[in-house]
């Protein structure tokens, strides 16, 4: 294939106001059957959040515009667009605003830290169905994995490294780092290498750092109670530390890399309460977002291409 005459982000995407919640988790849910009172109390969560609204969809509009003006600079200097799986602009959207434009080829860079099938896999199909609505779209390839990527495990470790300059300084050694991920099911996860490229990912982060009490452990657990799921949770880490005397836990959320509900209710609210009941204060690092290694990261990605 050619070079890329375009960057597309693809990313899960979210409710920009309090009335597109429902809409928005009616289309996540399309076929898996999750009961309405589930749904309603995962409508709580958005409400919970600052204006009723995820900032997923702004965030991931940064990341673009951050890339475009290093691409500007550095090159090669391509348009940068932004398609999202469950919510506007929608990938069919996009590819046809990108074919209005004539864009023919463009280099797909999926925003899912770690390979599963619930994200990496959804994700191609969801591209390849999105090209079959819309005439003329353009070929989409894709980057490759980038959970080791030296940008990542940098901005990563500087977003660690934020986190921990909240706890007093002569607990830090002792305080444990614990990575989090999207719990999934067990065996989606056999058949992935999601839990290799998260703990390869948590690895390299923590040796950066040089810290070497840390953790991988899992969150926002959905479906049936009778499913197995990947563990430990987030909350019985931060239990367990508790159990055994510790004070601070830093959280760092590296299966994610913008902001959400997982992230802004699961963690900031939910496990910081549950930190918070057994005397210990939960000290969460935020996500890679912006930051400039991370879209240094992103450049280097479109370069390869």
């Amino acid at each position: 294939m050619s070079a890329p005459d375009a960057v597309l982000l693809i990313a899960f995407g979210g409710p920009t106001a309090p009335a597109e919640i429902r809409p928005f988790l009616e289309i996540v849910t399309r076929g898996r059957g999750i009961p309405p009172d589930r749904l309603e109390e995962v409508a709580r969560h958005y409400e919970h959040m600052p204006g009723g609204r995820s900032p997923l969809n702004e965030l991931t509009g940064r990341q673009a515009e951050a890339l475009r003006r290093v691409l500007a600079v550095e090159g090669p200097a391509l348009p940068v667009f932004v398609g999202m799986r469950n919510w506007h602009p929608f990938l069919h959207e996009t590819l046809a605003d990108m074919a209005a434009r004539g864009h023919r080829r463009a280099l797909g860079i999926i925003l899912s830290s770690f390979r599963v099938a619930a994200s990496w896999d959804r994700y191609f199909a969801d591209v390849a169905g999105a090209r079959e609505r819309v005439p003329g779209a353009p070929e989409v390839t894709y980057a490759p994995p980038w959970f080791d990527h030296p940008g990542f495990v940098a901005a990563a470790a500087a977003r660690v490294e934020q986190a921990f300059a909240g706890v007093p300084a002569g607990a830090r050694a002792a305080t444990p780092l614990v990575f989090t991920a999207h719990s999934v099911p067990v065996a989606m996860a056999e058949a992935s290498p999601y839990v290799a490229d998260f703990t390869a990912a948590a690895r390299a982060i923590s040796a950066r750092l040089g810290h070497d009490r840390w953790s991988v452990a899992y969150q926002s657990r959905s479906g049936r109670p009778e499913d197995r799921w990947l563990e430990p949770d987030v909350a019985a880490v931060v239990a367990g530390s508790a159990a055994q005397g510790g004070r601070h836990v830093v959280v760092a959320p590296i299966g994610f890399v913008c902001d959400h509900v997982e992230v802004l209710y699961d963690l900031d609210v939910e496990a910081r309460a549950g930190a918070e009941a057994r005397g210990v204060t939960l000290h969460r690092a935020a996500t890679v977002s912006d930051h400039p290694a991370f879209v240094a990261m992103l450049a280097d990605l479109v370069r390869r291409a």
